[in-house]
């Protein structure tokens, strides 16, 4: 059985490309050597329609399916990783938790701006001592009348802290369960709301262009209706966002992979040695073959995963799915950019050509959003191992 992206996601796919060319490319490394956060073509972005692709057109989206979302993150990653991360968690873990589980009257105030992309949302889950470890949350939210009080701190946290952040939704110990556990629940903090804090944005090895801050709580004050979903499944409902995320982030690695094996096969038939293109030799040559597997097999587990996600899987399945094609997708970007450094030699080791760039940022591939460990105890939990 082949599988192939519809003509008409292929078309997408050339347009998203042609506005990566165009608006993306000739800047980035300016950009990344900055660490400039070109909030005006992320604006744009949003002007193409890229934060609605899933969004209902109810909230000015194209109601469109999960692998569009899919596509449009290869083709910006596979010009630059960070604005491709942007996109990803401006829709992943932006809209879609308020998109989900946002009341009604949530959707309509915050929507419209994110879907068009002219503010971003964050969500605030890792904690310095707590990520994958939900019981370990220390920030905490208490009721005082009509309000919630939040305190604490967060780390990591990507949308979080841009001149067009609108809000973060942040989990937090609501209180105690009867068997002792935390009770977790999602709170919405508007930016610029009194004693919340982005901090210094971070120096990373990494993804440099995009908006990535530490977060503070002190004393913030919010309405009682800014809590998102149901009060104590805050952290099951962003397992749930997870999900959806670990197959975006494998198309981004798609785009890593992909651009690693572009860059690799156009050097290696321009550089010479020895009065031929080093791409003749087999030892250059071979190894440009194993991009082209690593390209396709990622590609493959991505679309497959998506294409599950929008006909309607089983949770379970599509839980396997997107762990297996994050886990896979991610080791092999990694892979991807040693091997585009090494054929690219001593040049691969310089700042201006853009295989560096993409080695620094292709680690995190293997960490955000659950890592790689993370992925393989899910796969076997999913095969029915009792692993802990």
């Amino acid at each position: 059985m082949s599988f192939s992206l519809s003509p008409e996601h292929e078309d997408f796919r050339r347009v998203v490309r042609d506005f990566a060319q165009t608006r993306i490319a000739p800047h980035v490394a300016q950009w990344d050597r900055d660490h400039h956060f070109p909030v005006d073509v992320v604006q744009d972005m949003g002007e193409m329609g890229f934060f609605g692709l899933t969004a209902p057109e109810e909230f000015g989206g194209s109601g469109g399916d999960f692998t569009s979302l899919c596509v449009a993150i290869e083709e910006i990653g596979r010009v630059d990783q960070a604005m491709g991360i942007t996109l990803e968690a401006g829709v992943g873990l932006g809209i879609n938790p308020i998109l989900t589980y946002g009341t009604q009257a949530q959707k309509e105030e915050w929507l419209p701006d994110l879907v068009a992309g002219k503010t971003l949302a964050g969500f605030g889950l890792t904690e310095p001592g707590a990520g994958s470890d939900a019981g370990a949350t220390a920030t905490k939210a208490h009721l005082d009348n009509d309000e919630w009080v939040v305190n604490g701190a967060k780390q990591f946290i990507t949308n979080s802290g841009s001149a067009i952040t609108s809000v973060v939704n942040v989990t937090a110990r609501t209180g105690t369960r009867e068997n002792g556990t935390a009770e977790i629940s999602t709170i919405m903090i508007p930016a610029g709301t009194p004693g919340f804090t982005a901090e210094a944005s971070y120096d990373k090895l990494g993804w440099n262009i995009s908006d990535t801050h530490p977060l503070s709580f002190d004393n913030v004050r919010v309405p009682a209706d800014n809590l998102l979903g149901e009060r104590g499944r805050g952290y099951a409902q962003f397992l749930a966002t997870l999900d959806d995320g670990r197959v975006a982030i494998a198309a981004l690695a798609v785009g890593c992979i992909q651009a690693c094996l572009d860059l690799s096969r156009d050097y290696s038939l321009e550089r010479m040695s020895f009065g031929k293109p080093i791409g003749a030799k087999q030892g250059v040559a071979f190894q440009i073959a194993d991009l082209e597997v690593k390209a396709r097999a990622a590609r493959a587990l991505t679309y497959q995963a998506a294409a599950m996600k929008d006909a309607g899987a089983s949770v379970r399945e599509f839980k396997q799915a997107a762990s297996i094609a994050k886990l896979y997708s991610s080791e092999a970007a990694v892979d991807a950019t040693r091997i585009a450094t090494q054929v690219f030699g001593g040049y691969g080791f310089m700042e201006e050509y853009p295989v560096a760039r993409f080695y620094r940022d292709a680690k995190i591939l293997e960490i955000g959003e659950g890592t790689s460990e993370v992925q393989r105890m899910l796969i076997a939990r999913g095969l029915g191992l009792p692993v802990e």
